[in-house]
């Protein structure tokens, strides 16, 4: 933990019992260097490991060219999926951070992370879209992470944001426990429905890490049934295929 406070037993029950109100009172650290002030701070923002071409154009896979095997076998409906950096080393820790750890406040830093990233890259979206958690899993939680980015990240890019579009609709085994990239999609397929009227917009669904991109392309599959002229995913880190699978 990077947090200049309470120790790990403390700051778990005050999480508990205070939520996000923790991050009012406890003050933030750099993630890298435990420098106060700020989540990351520039100096070791430089040093986040990028995810560099050549990637799958679909997919965004690490060190493929144009699409990878799976994108061109299974044609996944999400039309392209970016992220700026590896999930790796501290990206992974950061990621951790926001999704498992309750540390909310890192939130702004990594949607920066995410505005900057459009800043200079083309990624096409008129409207803002998160990835939901099942409802069981957002109470276990007590929040979704993704959620929190994309309110961030609205802020900053002034794109409108539709939090509640989409719904998880049934409950999914974690695609961790799959196998295979086939058996991960077959999990996930149909588990979201679309509720908003996002006729003829195109969406930029915005989560915090991809793993295959099929979470993104069954949320695609739901958006299109409900008139979305096209969806593309921005997460803040893309795993490679050749990495052991996320939690």
């Amino acid at each position: 933990m990077r947090w200049s406070g309470p120790g790990k037993r403390a700051t778990a029950i005050l999480s508990r019992v205070a939520g996000g109100a923790l991050d009012l009172v406890l003050p933030i650290s750099c993630a890298v260097c435990h420098t106060e002030g700020h989540y990351l701070c520039p100096d070791c923002e430089s040093e986040l490991p990028r995810l560099e071409r050549p990637y799958c154009t679909r997919c965004a896979d690490r060190g493929k060219e144009l699409l990878c095997d799976w994108c061109a076998r299974s044609r996944p409906e999400v039309d392209g999926i970016r992220a700026p950096y590896l999930f790796e080393g501290v990206v992974r820790e950061m990621v951790h951070d926001l999704k498992y750890r309750n540390i909310r406040a890192a939130a702004p830093d990594l949607a920066r992370l995410l505005a900057d990233f459009l800043n200079t890259n083309r990624v096409p979206g008129d409207v803002l879209v998160p990835v939901p958690l099942h409802r069981s899993a957002e109470r276990r939680r007590g929040y979704n992470q993704s959620q929190l980015l994309a309110r961030e990240l609205a802020k900053l890019t002034r794109l409108p944001l539709v939090g509640h579009a989409l719904r998880r609709t049934r409950y999914t085994e974690p695609q961790v426990s799959m196998d295979s990239l086939d058996q991960r999609r077959t999990n996930i397929d149909g588990a979201f429905e679309c509720f908003d009227d996002i006729s003829g917009r195109t969406v930029l669904l915005i989560d915090d890490v991809v793993t295959t991109g099929s979470t993104m392309s069954a949320c695609a599959e739901a958006l299109k049934a409900s008139g979305a002229a096209s969806v593309w995913g921005l997460a803040l880190a893309r795993q490679s295929s050749g990495q052991p699978p996320t939690r």
